[in-house]
């Protein structure tokens, strides 16, 4: 069974920061491609950051330079550490797990989200 138990997310000031985590159970988590998606009332799901099974990071435009991400695949945990944040990153912030194997589907798995809120 597949889980993901996400936390960290919560109010915070423009220009604070937070750490969101998201532990993963039930898959080769190693294998996996980690990533943070988010979505704003009324707006699209977009990719926050990714890192592959190697370590390599990818940013979106808007969070470049004020968040991190990077993963623990002894505790089967990708963080994302988010600083100096404006109100527009207010979203639900969604942990994605992505593998994409030599034969057959991928496999492609998604947290329940947690919300995080920049406000004065």
């Amino acid at each position: 069974q597949v889980q993901f138990v996400e936390s960290g997310g919560g109010l915070v000031q423009p220009g604070g920061s937070l750490r969101l985590s998201c532990a993963a159970s039930g898959i080769s988590f190693s294998r996996y491609a980690m990533a943070w998606y988010r979505q704003a009332p009324e707006k699209q799901r977009e990719l926050v950051a990714r890192i592959s099974h190697g370590g390599i990071k990818n940013y979106g435009d808007s969070v470049k330079g004020r968040f991190t991400i990077s993963r623990d695949n002894a505790m089967n945990t990708v963080y994302l550490q988010l600083d100096n944040l404006k109100p527009e990153d207010t979203a639900v912030y969604y942990c994605n797990a992505y593998w994409a194997p030599s034969k057959g589907s991928p496999f492609d798995y998604w947290g329940p989200g947690t919300q995080v809120t920049v406000s004065s």
